[in-house]
């Protein structure tokens, strides 16, 4: 008798932020993902009465969630009944108070080392910082902070 591996899970990325819609919009240009469009389903819920207007905003001239927004990969597919996607997702949630110790867990992006020094380049004229450079004998990256403070490396 032979055993079926269980299907691998689906999962996103689910990061604290005091506003969501800045933090989508820093990560979305920083790994060239798109922020996700789920102004149907925020409209369909106002309609029905299960979605208060207090609880959305017009972002990017459309209305979304006012506490949640999330990125998702170009390639991936989305619902169009809700333009959730379906594949590698990041999501900010609105937490009311500040990051205040170092993250357990962070993104590593990988441009290559030709690249690194751009792309570091890049990422602060997003709106990154540098936090400082590392040189191991395992490597080399830089480790930079969001616009909120979370940190992330560049190999």
């Amino acid at each position: 008798m032979t055993t079926q591996a269980p299907a691998p899970l689906h999962w996103k990325l689910v990061i604290d932020a005091a506003d969501p819609h800045t933090q989508a919009d820093f990560w979305a240009a920083a790994l060239h993902y798109t922020a996700e469009d789920n102004s149907d389903l925020v409209e369909r819920l106002l309609s029905l009465g299960a979605l208060s207007g207090e609880a959305t905003v017009e972002y990017h001239g459309r209305l979304a969630f006012r506490d949640l927004i999330a990125v998702r990969h170009p390639d991936d597919p989305c619902d169009p009944q809700t333009g959730t996607g379906l594949g590698r997702r990041l999501l900010f949630q609105r937490v009311p108070e500040p990051k205040t110790g170092k993250n357990r867990l962070h993104l590593d992006l990988h441009p290559g080392p030709d690249r690194r020094a751009a792309e570091v380049s890049r990422l602060e004229a997003l709106g990154a910082r540098v936090l400082r450079e590392v040189v191991e004998p395992s490597g080399r990256w830089a480790v930079l902070a969001d616009p909120e403070g979370n940190e992330f490396c560049v190999h």
